[in-house]
């Protein structure tokens, strides 16, 4: 009989996509680097991704009561962890198509996964889904009142439908596969006439392909070099009422609760983790013409030593943050917000020291290291940026006279 444990199945899922991210996923980033644009890059990434698909890891993120196989935010975790360490970008496909779905997830009604949800469940194809929320200047500011603050995707109603207007920018799979745009795309918007967002916000479901979307660039990334970042316009795109989640006012709530912060700690640690290794192996067998191993010189070794520490560091915060999370603990969302703001900027100092202990070779791609820091330098950055969306919810939080911070002890 199965094991219904839950550190057990964790434990068999790790070693499930430990294989598959070394087999499979370590191989991409050797297809995607020879190609010159970012288009080619992000489409040779697709029979990559249909492997995921096809071994069941997308249904890994939709919850069991929904049809999926996810059994909570640990199990999620494990997942970025391991594919995160196979190759950033295709992971990436994965996780922000998961995002895409979280709306759909979290606050869509029976009838609107009955219709949306079927594609992400099948483990054949390359189903791709959407969060459109950044916009060219940012929304870092979404919940200020006023009507000219915030989001400046409009949705009006017209005739029993939504009409949607407005740019955005820094969306995952906003073109899909063949620039017609992703399969479902969960648009945020501002609906009706209130100045106040929180009466105003909606999130509403447009599946692709999207009659007036217009891709007006492709985004130069850093990092993820194979994952395509357009930006792009939303012209009179047409959305029934029937695809509005939850009520106009809703979206608010619901982009707060799609954002998972405790993942991007997960992704922090799989990428710290590769870095490590290849720096470990360095030093343990070069000696730069000199007598023995450079791990034997004390600056080299406390390096190492405290780039492990953070390493163990990230991942105990990340699993606590994310049992706390499936447990509804309190402390839970505050535990979510330090595992990505510090997972995320642990990644990027890591990934510097750990070059340093290598020195000039690790410039070079010839080594992993300089496409890892690429890749780790969007972590601090997107899923609610750490300075305009993460350090700004634990203020609030530190203000609220109702706030315990010792709540977490408990998590």
């Amino acid at each position: 009989m199965p094991s219904t444990d839950p550190s057990s199945e964790r434990k068999a899922l790790r070693a499930t996509a430990r294989e598959f991210a070394g087999d499979v996923l370590s191989k991409a980033r050797e297809v995607t680097d020879a190609l010159p644009t970012a288009t080619e890059r992000y489409r040779a990434t697709r029979p990559f991704y249909e492997k995921m698909v096809a071994a069941g890891f997308l249904r890994r993120l939709v919850p069991q009561a929904l049809g999926g196989d996810g059994t909570g935010a640990s199990t999620a975790a494990v997942l970025a962890e391991e594919l995160v360490a196979g190759d950033p970008s295709v992971a990436l496909n994965l996780f922000s198509t998961g995002l895409g779905l979280a709306p759909l997830l979290r606050a869509g009604n029976a009838d609107q996964r009955a219709r949306h949800l079927p594609p992400f469940l099948a483990t054949a194809g390359a189903p791709l889904a959407s969060l459109a929320l950044s916009e060219p200047g940012g929304t870092a500011n979404l919940d200020e009142p006023g009507r000219d603050v915030g989001l400046r995707t409009t949705a009006r109603r017209r005739n029993g439908q939504w009409i949607v207007n407005g740019a955005k920018q820094w969306v995952s799979h906003a073109t899909g596969w063949e620039g017609t745009g992703p399969d479902l795309m969960a648009v945020v918007a501002r609906a009706g006439n209130s100045p106040d967002p929180r009466r105003s916000t909606a999130v509403l479901l447009v599946p692709g392909p999207i009659d007036g979307l217009r891709i007006d660039e492709l985004l130069d990334p850093l990092g993820h070099r194979a994952h395509l970042l357009p930006r792009f316009s939303l012209v009179d795109v047409r959305v029934p009422d029937a695809d509005l989640v939850g009520e106009v006012g809703d979206g608010l709530g619901i982009v707060n609760a799609s954002f998972g912060g405790a993942l991007i700690g997960a992704c922090a640690a799989g990428v710290m983790r590769v870095a490590f290794d290849a720096a470990l192996a360095f030093a343990r067998t070069d000696r730069r013409g000199g007598r023995v191993p450079v791990v034997e010189h004390q600056g080299v070794g406390f390096l190492l030593a405290d780039v492990k520490t953070r390493i163990e560091a990230v991942r105990s915060l990340t699993y606590r943050a994310c049992a706390a999370l499936d447990r509804g603990a309190p402390g839970a969302e505050e535990l979510s917000v330090h595992a990505k703001v510090f997972g995320s900027e642990a990644a990027v100092q890591s990934l510097l020291d750990l070059m340093r202990v290598i020195g000039v070779d690790s410039y070079g791609h010839h080594l992993p290291l300089a496409g890892l820091l690429q890749d780790a330098l969007a972590y601090p950055l997107f899923s609610g940026g750490n300075i305009g969306f993460r350090r700004r919810r634990l203020q609030a939080m530190l203000a609220d006279p109702a706030y315990d911070p010792w709540a977490t002890f408990e998590a």
